[in-house]
């Protein structure tokens, strides 16, 4: 068994579920992967589960009754991971907007230059995005503004969701209170890390916009993020968060 996974959560993803898994298995760090499948009606489980023959021990499925949010997958998924013994556990989306190949960029982020948290940075040396229109662009650039200035957090790319964690973090945050389930998810998660005392290291990537498939992109979850982030900083002039020891 690795000592890395990679957390892929999926519905509908027929197009380029196979893809991906063979991708990442292709890299010279082995990488064990765990897609959390939200009982996609394209056939995406079949696939992997067809796969998984082919990569056992490897490459896992946990299956939900529907689709309940990318937060609430993600949680699945590191509560999964809690139970084996990885040390490093990544976020990656199934439709290469994040590149594969950085996945050994984060882990050595993680492993050799002291990151806790290490993120996939769009921002972090100047917009690195490719086929997104321009409102979209604007849209993600801002909210990262945003959320730097409501949290004070020191993170240029807020939002992003290609990142890898220790194990460390994952044990010291208290999964069970992560509220949010959209794209609120992945702010919340760096805030908790942050106001803990862990070090969060941004590795500047380029992010592609998918070719194949559709955006789960919504109104709803991007409303979810604006007005989030003023809750949790909110609630946490009332929260004590308990910094760890180097």
């Amino acid at each position: 068994m690795s000592d890395c996974l990679v957390i892929i959560p999926t519905y509908n993803e027929k197009d380029n579920i196979e893809r991906i898994i063979r991708k990442v298995f292709s890299l010279p760090k082995e990488l064990d992967v765990l897609i959390v499948e939200d009982n996609s009606p394209d056939g995406t489980a079949a696939i992997v589960k067809k796969l998984m023959a082919e990569f056992p021990e490897r490459l896992f499925i946990e299956e939900r009754k529907g689709k309940l949010g990318l937060g609430t997958a993600y949680i699945h998924g590191f509560k999964w991971a809690l139970k084996g013994s990885y040390n490093y556990i990544f976020e990656m989306d199934a439709d290469f907007s994040h590149n594969p190949d950085d996945l050994l960029r984060l882990y050595d982020a993680a492993k050799n230059q002291g990151g806790d948290v290490v993120i996939g940075s769009r921002y972090i040396t100047g917009v690195n995005v490719v086929n997104w229109p321009m409102g979209r662009v604007l849209m993600s650039y801002v909210a990262s503004i945003y959320v730097r200035f409501v949290t004070r957090m020191k993170v240029m790319d807020t939002t992003a969701g290609f990142k890898c964690y220790t194990r460390r973090v994952l044990e010291t945050i208290d999964l069970g209170k992560v509220r949010f389930t959209g794209y609120a998810f992945q702010i919340e998660m760096k805030y908790t890390a942050w106001k803990l005392g862990f070090n969060i290291v941004e590795v500047p990537i380029i992010f592609t916009d998918r070719t194949l498939g559709e955006s789960k992109m919504s109104k709803g979850i991007f409303k979810e993020a604006v007005l989030g982030v003023i809750s949790l900083r909110w609630r946490s002039l009332f929260k004590k968060y308990k910094p760890i020891r180097p």
